[in-house]
């Protein structure tokens, strides 16, 4: 069965919070300590959720993606972090990891350009951390492109560089 996609309900966040934590295990422990992502806890991932849409909820959206009735993805995105009011942010696409290479990711990006440009962007970025190889090129697929920014972020005690990425939408 295909990927349905529809907007994420406030009942969706704790689910949606375990997801995320699967997804960022199996993404980033080729190159990430188990301490770095050991915290948050699927719980803890859960309630920074509720939290986030809380605060962000009247400007950002979130999608998810189900299969079979199952809750296989998500993606989430809001206003440009460097304030361009021309340019959308794509916060976040996550799959749970059986899910890889069947389409969803794909779906949640496609989903969420025709989202920015509903909302008038032009623009669309995204920050993807420098050592997954496979994000990045699932991005560089999809006609996005590193600009040459660079930041670095925690992820639990780590500190990990991010390249900015852009693309038309």
């Amino acid at each position: 069965m295909s990927v349905i996609l529809r907007p994420a309900t406030p009942d969706d966040l704790m689910a949606v919070g375990a997801l995320h934590q699967r997804s960022r295990v199996a993404a980033y422990s080729a190159f990430l300590s188990p301490a770095a992502l050991a915290s948050p806890t699927p719980e803890g991932m859960g309630r920074y959720w509720v939290e986030r849409l809380t605060w962000e909820g009247a400007e950002h959206r979130m999608t998810v993606a189900e299969r079979d009735g199952r809750l296989v993805g998500f993606s989430y995105l809001g206003p440009d972090d460097e304030g361009d009011p021309a340019t959308g942010l794509l916060n976040a696409i996550h799959v749970e990891p059986d899910e890889r290479g069947r389409g969803t990711g794909r779906a949640l990006m496609v989903d969420a350009l025709a989202a920015m440009r509903s909302r008038g962007w032009t623009r669309a970025a995204l920050w993807v951390l420098r050592q997954n190889a496979h994000a990045r090129a699932f991005y560089e697929r999809g006609g996005w492109s590193a600009t040459g920014a660079e930041r670095e972020d925690h992820i639990g005690p780590a500190l990990v560089p991010q390249l900015r990425y852009a693309r038309q939408v």
